[in-house]
């Protein structure tokens, strides 16, 4: 009788268990939602979940309807439920850096979804300078993205792109950034803001879902020699802000309309940027409009009291975060501390109003409160929108476009894949799989490594010559072995998110441990090409390899995503031809003696400082913004283009009596103030092939003014001898301007010098 009972008692609780599961997957496969009339008709009769009215008359409803307590579970990323107004819990943290991530409560990946399709890391993208492609890629992402939500798999709300300048290259967050500059940042962040944002109905009210520009603002030390990004105080200029960390975020707000501003966890100046009044509140809000929300970093408020004591008690910390402007804290600090702080008197309850009313309008502009999305636009998307084929090539294509050629000698690439018999594969990166796809990753859809790519082009031998990426030591005779017997050579070396992360900068800008030494020794003994490739976020010196005539190719492949080793392969054997260009300079070791927290940008000579990146730095690199070749040639003839550019002055300006250097940007003087340069671009090689178009300038030297800056890019893709026109449209006041050192911007009267390729054209500007 026991016996009997007891397996009753099994049977039950697998009743039970099935039960749990069933309702489970139920809960899984559906969309969170608010205003779920079908299931509470009551709910009809409230304002706030009538979509045919306004946002802002939708939001004032429901905000009169809430108690404090009910606001304040709404100023968290996991956000609390009123369920009296049928409002559900939301998590407002997922991450879409370059597809869909599991990093972030807010996503995750089951059987239902087990994958999404993960494009190279952010830096190599951006070595393609296709504006086209940055937005492409968003849009795919965002798809794939309202499938997994429509699957109760992912949320609405995205926390990319990270627009930070990279300053240094030791930083470990190289990798997720669009590189050194920042007309090629703004333009990466705006397309792929777009690209995430912007609905197929053309409704700019609405959102298909949310991005969000991050890390606000003159962040990029993360954790280096023991300086840190919770207690670093980034020490800037008005001019440095104004003309290299700021820019981005405009672009981001006035070009991009981004839902969403991330505020960093350091100091800028000696003021938490989540409690800058100035940052926040002046110039997101104030000065370019951010129509959405401002979140912390996670945990930044947590940051701002045990870490930068920034005031005696949290109730001050949470006070002065959402009077500077902070909608919604990454955490559960406000959760905790806000009532108290309302309670004694240090914020007023509007302040949380205004916060909540902006997170809430944010989620209406995604549909949120509209109930059912299946009956919605992008409702009826799903696992079969998840990893389509057409969106796996996509990401085979953006790594072809971003994978830059640095050195090609005669004879060397594109292999014949008829003529190699043996290829020897050598390297610690050479097999790797999730190395490809670097940080703020999801599962991706599948994988090709780089051995896989080549061996299915040609016979392959395959050493890994290092244990890992830190090759603490080289089996040097294994891989010399094969390497001798191959008809060429492709070594796979470079890093992984153990040598550069999140929190993790680099000390060293050399390859780790006896890289460098496994590469020079395989070279030595090879009797055909030997092609290095660097898989790698930030840049490295690898000028040993640069000036080794027996390593005969070299090919920098980023973090390349899931499909990387294809896409090197379809190079290395001729299938594509390279036309990425390097978005960040690459500097010589020695460049490590500069203080990595120094964030002058300009050169200082008094005290030896060398200044940063390819617009300011002074010194050698091994290679430098923009460096890339082709297996063809590209040359460039100027068209049309001004010598010289008047600007009209008002009766009466100070300048038409005494001496300027420089003229205000303002309205009256700038208006209609534009000329367009016309080049002709031919394809004089033997291959059809993209080519990127650079205009730069260098402007007079006033102001501490760059040695040269981007004004614009632009891809063109030729014939063998086809010829193209490319247009750029210069606007004086914008493009050839400059920050003085207050912070104002100004255009400088005098020469221009204008760069195309080998091109230089002179241009006066005068009043």
């Amino acid at each position: 009788m026991a016996f009997k009972n007891r397996a009753l008692s099994v049977f039950a609780i697998l009743a039970i268990f099935t039960l749990w599961q069933t309702t489970n997957v139920l809960a899984q496969n559906t969309p969170v939602f608010a205003c779920d009339i079908n299931k509470n008709p009551g709910l009809r009769n409230f304002s706030f979940c009538d979509s045919s009215l306004d946002v802002q008359t939708r939001v004032d409803d429901l905000v009169k309807r809430l108690t404090l307590q009910e606001k304040i579970v709404n100023l968290v990323d996991n956000a609390g439920s009123i369920d009296r107004l049928g409002i559900p819990k939301y998590e407002w943290w997922s991450e879409a850096l370059h597809g869909v991530s599991y990093v972030g409560p807010g996503t995750h990946f089951s059987s239902v979804v087990p994958g999404a399709t993960s494009f190279p890391q952010v830096i190599l993208t951006a070595a393609s300078f296709n504006e086209t492609l940055f937005k492409t890629i968003g849009k795919v992402v965002s798809t794939e993205a309202r499938a997994m939500y429509n699957v109760g798999l992912a949320g609405l709300t995205f926390w990319s792109p990270n627009i930070n300048i990279l300053r240094d290259p030791r930083w470990g967050r190289a990798q997720e950034t669009p590189g050194e500059d920042p007309t090629l940042t703004s333009k990466y962040g705006a397309a792929y803001v777009q690209g995430l944002q912007e609905t197929d109905d053309g409704n700019k009210d609405r959102l298909k879902v949310g991005a969000c520009c991050k890390h606000y603002t003159a962040y990029d030390v993360d954790n280096w020699k023991g300086i840190d990004r919770y207690h670093f105080n980034a020490v800037v200029t008005k001019q440095d802000m104004d003309d290299t960390f700021q820019p981005p975020f405009k672009s981001c707000v006035v070009d991009g309309n981004v839902a969403s501003v991330m505020c960093s966890y350091n100091q800028v100046n000696g003021i938490p940027t989540c409690g800058d009044p100035d940052l926040l509140t002046g110039v997101i809000r104030g000065e370019w409009k951010l129509n959405g929300y401002i979140s912390s970093d996670c945990d930044s408020l947590d940051v701002m009291f045990n870490s930068q004591h920034w005031a005696k008690t949290p109730e001050e910390i949470a006070a002065d975060a959402l009077i500077a402007g902070l909608d919604l804290n990454c955490g559960n600090f406000l959760g905790q501390h806000t009532e108290a702080a309302v309670k004694a008197g240090l914020v007023k309850e509007s302040e949380v109003d205004r916060a909540v009313s902006n997170n809430f309008a944010t989620l209406m502009r995604l549909g949120f409160f509209d109930g059912d999305p299946s009956k919605h636009i992008y409702g009826k998307l799903g696992p079969k929108d998840v990893c389509t084929p057409a969106n796996q090539e996509l990401a085979r294509e953006a790594a072809r476009q971003g994978i830059v050629l640095l050195k090609n000698s005669i004879g060397s690439l594109p292999l014949s894949p008829t003529s190699i018999k043996s290829l020897a594969v050598i390297g610690p990166n050479a097999n790797v799989t999730k190395t490809m796809i670097g940080n703020y990753e999801g599962t991706p859809c599948k994988y090709t490594t780089p051995l896989q790519g080549l061996t299915a082009e040609v016979a392959t031998v395959y050493q890994a010559g290092c244990a890992d990426v830190g090759c603490a030591s080289a089996q040097l005779d294994e891989a010399k072995k094969v390497a001798a017997a191959a008809d060429a050579v492709v070594l796979v070396m470079g890093s992984d998110q153990s040598i550069e992360a999140e929190s993790r900068d680099r000390i060293d800008l050399t390859l780790p441990g006896q890289q460098s030494l496994l590469i020079s020794q395989v070279a030595e003994v090879s009797k055909g090409p030997v092609i290095l490739v660097i898989m790698s976020g930030g840049g490295m010196d690898i000028q040993f390899a640069k000036d080794d005539p027996k390593i005969t190719s070299i090919l920098w492949v980023g973090f390349p995503g899931e499909a990387g080793g294809a896409a090197l392969a379809d190079i290395i054997f001729g299938q594509y031809n390279p036309s990425g260009r390097l978005p960040m300079s690459w500097y010589p070791q020695s460049y490590t003696k500069v203080n990595m927290t120094n964030m002058n940008m300009r050169p200082d000579p008094a005290t030896g400082y060398p200044g940063r990146t390819y617009r300011f730095y002074k010194g050698d690199t091994v290679y430098t913004f923009g460096d890339g070749l082709s297996f063809s040639e590209f040359t460039h003839h100027l068209v049309e283009a001004p010598k010289l550019v008047s600007i009209p002055l008002e009766e009466g300006h100070e300048c038409r009596s005494s001496r300027c250097k420089s003229i205000d940007t303002v309205d009256q003087t700038c208006k209609n103030l534009a000329f367009n340069i016309h080049l002709r671009v031919t394809n004089s090689g033997k291959m059809r092939g993209s080519h990127t178009v650079f205009l730069f300038s260098s402007p007079p030297s006033v102001h501490g003014a760059p040695q040269k800056h981007l004004l614009g890019f632009q891809k063109v893709n030729l014939a063998p001898r086809e010829q193209g026109v490319v247009r750029f449209g210069v606007d004086v006041c914008k493009d050839l301007s400059l920050v003085d050192e207050v912070g104002n911007r100004k255009v400088a009267l005098g020469l221009h010098v204008l760069h195309v390729g080998n091109l230089k054209h002179s241009l006066n500007v005068k009043i």
